[in-house]
């Protein structure tokens, strides 16, 4: 018998139409297989999410741009097929600032975590994230907001260069603009020629001092805080490879105990009254050994299964079970275990892993969107390499070059839109190559 109340349904929310999020489909299948009712309201165009044996039923996103009252009636329209209330589950960044906006309204139809309306938004703002962190007392790298480009350009001098420019609302970014949520700078020029497009991101540009990666170096958290703030389920670990490379979304994890992390975790979420789900990324200094708060995400993290316990309990489940009013399992942590993105780090997809090991897309239990995936992420890559090798024929030899230099930079780029296909490339390809695949997929996810 699932611990699961399996009478009240979960609808999975993502606004960023990334239909190769393979958290989502981690939800899916969590709750799916705890004998949840799941729908799923997001792009579903192309994606192998459809293919899944545990979603119920697939529903139309809302419009791109789509006003807050529209993004309710989509919700309140789902929930009307439900004798009861259902508990909505944000899937991305976009989805948890406009649920959080709009709780007054969806409450009666969904179940929510109690907490101040603005606190989703306030910690995924990166420019206040950064006020959060000097109150609280958690390393954060040094932050500038300039209010000119000369002001800009003068940071770039102060900080660095290099330093990593943001926008301080990503979700704002729109789709086919050329502008990535995260950059590094290596020039006051391209600060300054970079704050002049502020206009087109949606939201202010801030530069923040460069924190090297390297190995050991980046961490993340995951985790639950219930109705008392206790933050249950979820646990450190530790980014061993990414995509891009040293940037970006995790490819291979690790739940790797870590005393430092989990306080700052916690202490952090206790200080601001924070409820529900969140995923949080650091990374440590290398000169003082100091663990610095990247990123605050209110919603699942995409690798969230990984901290699966004993008892079979996530952050997802976790959710469904406080919000029903049911007790939560005392799990036994498993240190160890792996999380891998096979398309992003297949090699370390065939490595014996005897922690145990969650992949993101193929599951014994659920296969047919794995082999989904891959028939669209050959197909797609295959695709985008004609196009690029037809654009290098047509190019003159004095074509000029990008303004930004986009790796290495110190954030998560998962909230930079790429999609699974956009970035699930051999390292062996191109650098230029891979940048056209996300650019090419930042119109359709986050």
């Amino acid at each position: 018998m699932s611990l699961l109340d399996n009478r009240v349904p979960a609808v999975l929310l993502r606004i960023d139409r990334n239909p190769f999020h393979h958290g989502t489909l981690g939800a899916v299948r969590s709750l799916g297989r705890a004998g949840v009712e799941v729908h799923v309201v997001a792009d579903s165009a192309g994606s192998p999410l459809h293919r899944s044996r545990f979603v119920r039923q697939l529903h139309p996103p809302p419009r791109p741009g789509a006003s807050p009252d529209e993004i309710a009636a989509t919700l309140l329209h789902v929930a009307a097929r439900f004798p009861r209330p259902a508990v909505l589950l944000p899937m991305d960044d976009a989805s948890a600032v406009t649920v959080s906006r709009l709780r007054a309204v969806l409450a009666p139809a969904y179940l929510l975590p109690q907490q101040p309306e603005a606190l989703p938004e306030r910690v995924a703002d990166k420019a206040e994230l950064a006020r959060i962190c000097a109150a609280a007392g958690v390393p954060h790298p040094v932050t500038l907001v300039p209010d000119s480009a000369e002001e800009a350009a003068a940071a770039t001098w102060r900080l660095g260069p290099p330093v990593v420019a943001k926008w301080s609302r990503p979700w704002l970014v729109p789709g086919g603009c050329g502008l990535r949520s995260t950059m590094v700078v290596r020039s006051a020029g391209e600060a300054r020629q970079l704050y002049r497009r502020a206009g087109e991101a949606g939201s202010r540009l801030l530069l923040q001092a460069f924190l090297p990666p390297g190995p050991d170096r980046d961490w993340f958290f995951h985790g639950y805080a219930d109705r008392t703030g206790a933050v249950r389920a979820g646990g450190p670990g530790r980014k061993h490879q990414a995509w891009p490379r040293g940037a970006g979304l995790t490819a291979v994890g690790q739940w790797t105990p870590n005393p430092h992390v989990q306080a700052l975790a916690e202490r952090l979420t206790d200080e601001l009254g924070y409820r529900g789900i969140f995923d949080l990324d650091f990374r440590r200094c290398g000169s003082t050994g100091r663990y610095h708060l990247l990123d605050f995400n209110p919603r699942p993290g995409a690798q969230f299964r990984l901290f699966t316990d004993s008892a079979g309990l996530d952050v997802v489940r976790a959710q469904h079970l406080d919000l029903t009013l049911r007790p939560l399992p005392d799990g036994v942590p498993l240190p160890g275990r792996e999380f891998v993105v096979e398309n992003y780090a297949p090699l370390a997809a065939l490595r014996p892993a005897p922690q145990g090991r969650e992949l993101a897309w193929h599951a014994t239990d659920d296969r047919a969107p794995g082999r989904a995936m891959w028939a669209l992420w050959g197909r797609h890559a295959a695709g985008r390499l004609a196009a690029r090798l037809r654009h290098r024929a047509a190019a003159t030899p004095a074509a000029p070059t990008r303004l930004v230099h986009q790796g290495g930079a110190q954030d998560d780029l998962s909230h930079d839109r790429p999609t699974a296909l956009s970035a699930a490339l051999p390292t062996t390809l191109p650098e230029d190559f891979a940048d056209d695949l996300h650019d090419d997929q930042k119109a359709s996810s986050c």
